[in-house]
């Protein structure tokens, strides 16, 4: 984990924690949790201790607000509500699996993390995307990854992923494509913003070349974070 800057590269800056925290960005139906186990099946083969979660959830409290806030059935839930919602999951998930693994010197995969919030509550549901990433920082204490993988997809391309198996769509995939393009727009100008610290990828490329291109990155960014020694910070 590092601490970071808008544009800055987080293999260039200074590290807190022994363990390398990687996540896993996109729209719905881009493959992400797919492309985590295969990213996570590689780095075990080598012998490395890998986590992988996701979010909402990965805590108890986690999993059940990850139920109150996608499944339907749960009344009409407001985007400003929504949004804290999220935050409050985030901030166990950092603070009781995330930090701690890390601190282990595990490698930490998210299947999510702020940039999604950043994305549906600040761009989609139009909150302000500096208003919900100030929330989640304060929420993570500043827990940043030191790469975030974005899949890309087409919003017309992951609604049928989505809908090619029995599972139904929760309250946030059911979204028009309209707000789905709006949530691709939005994570493209993340990564653009800070393209050191993002590998972005289209989400229609076969699995095993995605697997193959992630697995690269991340063993080019494990070679200089196992050579760089980490800094002691009371923040961390």
């Amino acid at each position: 984990m590092t601490t970071q800057s808008p544009g800055a590269s987080p293999r260039l800056l200074p590290r807190l924690l022994p363990g390398l925290f990687i996540a896993f960005e996109g729209g719905d139906g881009a493959g992400k949790s797919t492309q985590a186990a295969e990213l996570a099946k590689a780095l075990e083969s080598r012998g490395l201790t890998v986590l992988r979660t996701r979010e909402p959830g990965g805590t108890p409290i986690g999993e059940k607000l990850r139920s109150l806030v996608l499944d339907h059935g749960h009344g009409h839930i407001d985007a400003h509500t929504e949004a804290l919602i999220f935050a409050a999951s985030r901030a166990a998930h950092a603070t009781q699996v995330i930090r701690p693994a890390l601190e282990r010197g595990e490698i930490v995969l998210t299947d999510r993390y702020i940039d999604s919030s950043v994305a549906y509550q600040g761009a989609g549901r139009g909150l302000g995307t500096a208003a919900v990433r100030d929330i989640n920082a304060w929420a993570t204490s500043g827990l940043q990854p030191d790469l975030t993988v974005l899949l890309d997809v087409e919003p017309t391309v992951g609604r049928q992923r989505r809908t090619a198996g029995d599972a139904a769509e929760d309250r946030l995939e059911s979204e028009a494509d309209e707000f789905h393009a709006t949530i691709r727009a939005a994570f493209l100008d993340m990564a653009e913003a800070r393209p050191g610290a993002y590998l972005v990828l289209p989400a229609r490329l076969p699995v095993a070349e995605l697997a193959a291109r992630i697995v690269e990155r991340v063993e080019s960014l494990l070679a200089v974070t196992q050579s760089s020694p980490v800094t002691q910070s009371s923040t961390a």
